[in-house]
């Protein structure tokens, strides 16, 4: 009887602080220390800079406290999944659960994976990924691909032992990583460089295209809305992964108070840190020099100006640090999904079950195959540039899924309900609806492949339905 209980049954060992920075963890990999540049080509002033990452702050955060009252009512593993079934029907919930597997969660495994690696050869050149191992037919594998993959193991392993582990390392390294990026601002803002700072903000307001020469195009009304969507893209990316602490709320003590607490304790320190590092940048550094960072390393550029020479390593380890922890919280939090799937019958009846450290270990690996996978393939860039969109329709669906419930259970129980509802989430309804819309318009290519995945899902949700009927 004990072993059973053991075996189907989550421990809850996660508490606030645990939880919340899950939630930071989770959201801080690589994307803070790269994408500025691609923002800045695309709106070419300090001003619209800052209001992406504030817009995307703002539509996260609202996200986040709506999400609180969807926690409170279905505190347990499988999160945005259970809460997309239970608000629609089975099969939205699982189209939301095959792009996660398929794309999601497995992609930016794989992504920041690599820009682990990427920047551990700014310390350790042999595992560059310039250097080409070996090649598998039309497949070159390089010793970063190979770091990476080895990395997604470890941390796989290690989670398989127990979310003791897990939480461990979650905490330990995000405590690092905030830190250190406190650190980052504090010395950027001491060594601000009046002159270009002044430079940075003598046309903050003006839209424009930051061509990688240095010269300015001009945009229509419309195109600057489609700009500011194409820059946003890269924001959303370094901002997405808060509700990764929802997938194991079988985890957490108290989830129905925690979890929504910790949601918005979590994205709203994140929230702030981006905000005040793109600061810094400006303050370091004149914009065309961002919009043109070396492999879009602008973090690398800000801390050469700011600590000198040694910058570069301190940059280095500041990302291996960051990319680490966050790999350890997206591969944590991403099997608890597949596992209440298969509960459902929706997927491998394997990763129903949990090991005797009380955690759905087949599930991990099965996950650990697809992101290796992936990272050999060196197709992660582009699965990514399709992320922020799929990823943002699954948030409008389940943000419209609370006033459906709200209608379809008005007597349910709702420990934590949603913050400025209705307004707030109407907000995030509308401004999500908009990006779509506009990334649809203006990059196709960040669209349609996203769609194709999501999609896909419809035929392989009906047979695993048949599978689950005829017992197999």
């Amino acid at each position: 009887m004990n072993e059973k209980s053991e075996q189907n049954e989550m421990k809850r060992e996660l508490g606030l602080l645990d939880a919340t920075l899950l939630v930071a963890g989770s959201m801080i990999g690589s994307g803070i220390f790269i994408v500025t540049a691609d923002i800045t080509r695309n709106v070419g002033s300090a001003g619209w800079l800052i209001a992406v990452w504030l817009i995307t702050g703002l539509m996260t955060l609202i996200a986040a406290v709506s999400y609180g009252e969807l926690s409170s009512m279905f505190p347990k593993a499988g999160g945005q999944y259970v809460y997309l079934k239970e608000a629609y029907n089975p099969l939205v919930g699982f189209l939301y659960g095959w792009s996660f597997f398929a794309v999601i969660q497995t992609g930016t495994i794989a992504a920041v994976g690599v820009a682990f690696s990427k920047f551990t050869a700014y310390l350790w050149p042999a595992v560059s990924e310039d250097i080409i191992l070996f090649k598998l037919g039309s497949i070159t594998v390089s010793p970063a691909q190979v770091l990476a993959i080895v990395i997604i193991i470890l941390l796989t392993y290690i989670n398989t032992k127990g979310v003791k582990g897990g939480k461990i390392i979650q905490t330990s390294f995000t405590m690092t990583k905030l830190v250190s990026l406190f650190g980052l601002i504090i010395f950027g803002f001491i060594m601000l460089k009046p002159d270009i700072w002044e430079a940075n903000w003598a046309n903050a307001w003006s839209m424009q295209k930051l061509n990688v020469d240095g010269t300015f195009g001009s945009y229509t009304l419309v195109a600057a809305l489609g700009a500011v969507a194409a820059a946003m893209v890269g924001s959303i990316f370094s901002s997405d992964a808060w509700n990764n602490i929802t997938f194991i709320a079988g985890e957490v003590k108290n989830p129905k108070r925690n979890i929504g607490l910790s949601l918005f304790l979590g994205t709203l320190i994140v929230t702030v840190i981006y905000v005040l590092a793109n600061l810094v940048y400006m303050a370091v550094l004149p914009l065309q020099e961002i919009a043109t960072a070396d492999k879009d390393r602008v973090a690398v550029a800000a801390s050469s100006v700011i600590f000198g020479n040694i910058g570069t390593v301190i940059i280095a380890l500041m990302i291996m640090v960051s990319t680490f922890g966050c790999n350890n919280g997206l591969i944590l939090a991403g099997a608890r999904v597949y596992h209440t799937m298969a509960s459902d019958g929706l997927f491998f009846k394997k990763t129903a079950s949990l090991n005797k450290h009380a955690v759905p270990e087949f599930g991990l690996w099965l996950q650990c195959l697809v992101a290796s996978a992936l990272c050999l393939s060196g197709r992660y860039g582009d699965l990514l540039d399709m992320i922020s969109f799929v990823v943002v329709i699954f948030y409008v669906l389940t943000i419209i899924g609370i006033y459906i419930l709200r209608a379809k259970r008005p007597d349910a129980e709702r420990p934590y309900k949603a913050f400025g509802y209705p307004f707030l989430p109407a907000v995030y309804i509308v401004m999500g609806i908009c990006f779509c819309t506009l990334l649809i318009i203006f990059k196709p290519n960040f669209t349609w492949p996203g769609l194709i995945v999501v999609l896909t899902g419809v035929p392989v949700f009906y047979m695993w339905k048949a599978f689950d009927k005829k017992g197999t």
